[in-house]
């Protein structure tokens, strides 16, 4: 339950704001500024510049007065791995204030390092401990908007604001936070049309229809992955992975035709475009991903070759005590080789691959819904596993997450 934010709250009269005026000086409603003090909501990316300096404060002290009292349960202790990155934004701070520009290309170029470094950690680092850091480098880019720059330093920092919402909004799908990622998609979008960045433009659209799949509506998800096609640039990353979500989309909507022609052409694309540096790198395409692709489409499609494709996954990802590289990609793989055991009646296998999905503890919230196919596929089926698959499902499903953020 949501406590109110006394810090928060103290901060604002000290310097002689009421909700109204705060809210007019930030260009809120008084009731959004009503809803912040209760904790009830976040600010959102857009709001911050602004009401850190109505506040005067920095972006980690602006974090500080929303998470001192936020809500009445626990603070989660600091890691290392918090405090190490604390530290990286503090030294960023440095680096821009000793340089001749208010932002400087150094500055701007340790943001898109630490962007690529984040992107690259998205297959390994569950979504809510990796939230956290995004937001905070977000925060950090907002702070800068205001600052003294060069015209093409600005359009830098619209850029890399863009890739750090555009990573912000996929971790709130996978969380399960469809008005959070909304909201940051709008802001990714943003920046990127005031960029002229269409790369980034497409990346929203795409993973607009990935959350709209996962919500049930599949035609709008084809739509959106027909925007994205059109303003791909040729032969990259995000034209293939459009194409696979328009042919998923396909393979929801039973229309076998297109979406064996999804397979395809994803395939020959991913051929064509080459190994990347940086395979775990969630904004560029990695082609061994076209067979993990290629078992989920057919799986949701109801092909029986989607097994040997799963099978190829996992013996390709998952050796023997050793899944640390794509734990989240084996997991998919584990729910799409129960999805086509199901189709061919080999229920008992069906629950041993999607319980090894669920008890790995990688299935994103967003992906609950997979899961929960194969278990009411059993149920159908009346067998005697049916209650323990339910069971291990339902143990999934209720473990303590984060706070749902805004």
């Amino acid at each position: 339950m949501a406590a109110r934010r006394e810090d928060f709250i103290k901060r604002r009269k000290l310097l002689g704001f009421t909700q109204e005026s705060l809210a007019q000086t930030v260009g809120v409603d008084r009731s959004t500024v009503g809803r912040w003090e209760m904790g009830q909501v976040d600010p959102q990316d857009w709001n911050r510049p602004a009401l850190m300096k109505a506040l005067r404060v920095t972006a980690d002290e602006l974090d500080s007065l929303i998470n001192a009292s936020a809500v009445s349960v626990p603070a989660t202790p600091v890691t290392i791995a918090e405090s190490s990155y604390d530290d990286e934004i503090e030294a960023l701070e440095l680096v821009r204030r000793v340089s001749a520009s208010d932002v400087g290309k150094a500055t701007l170029s340790h943001l898109e390092l630490a962007f690529d470094g984040l992107a690259t950690k998205y297959p390994t680092v569950p979504p809510h401990e990796l939230l956290g850091q995004v937001r905070k480098y977000s925060g950090y880019v907002g702070s800068l908007m205001d600052a003294k720059k060069t015209l093409a330093e600005h359009r830098q920092l619209l850029v890399v604001g863009g890739w750090f919402s555009l990573l912000g909004a996929t971790l709130h799908i996978d969380l399960n936070q469809q008005d959070a990622a909304t909201a940051r998609l709008r802001t990714a979008m943003t920046l990127a049309q005031h960029a002229d960045y269409p790369e980034i433009q497409a990346w929203c659209y795409e993973t607009d229809a990935w959350r709209v799949l996962t919500d049930g509506d599949y035609s709008k998800a084809v739509e959106l992955s027909e925007a994205a096609q059109q303003l791909a640039p040729k032969g990259s990353s995000v034209e293939i992975q459009a194409t696979a979500q328009k042919g998923r989309a396909f393979a929801r909507l039973g229309n076998a035709a297109e979406t064996y022609a999804a397979i395809s052409r994803v395939q020959s694309l991913s051929s064509s475009a080459g190994f990347p540096d940086q395979p775990e790198h969630h904004f560029q395409y990695d082609p061994a991903k076209s067979v993990a692709y290629t078992a989920t489409t057919l799986a949701w499609l109801g092909d029986p070759a989607a097994e040997t494709y799963a099978r190829e996954v996992i013996a390709r990802l998952a050796p023997p005590d050793d899944i640390s590289k794509w734990p989240r990609r084996v997991a998919s793989a584990n729910i799409d080789l129960a999805l086509s055991l199901v189709a061919t009646d080999r229920l008992d296998e069906a629950c041993n691959a999607a319980q090894r999905a669920m008890l790995s503890g990688r299935v994103a919230p967003s992906n609950h819904w997979r899961a929960l196919e194969v278990v009411r596929a059993v149920e159908t089926r009346r067998i005697s596993d049916a209650r323990d698959l339910r069971e291990v499902y339902e143990g999934m499903r209720l473990e303590i997450e984060p706070p749902k953020a805004s």
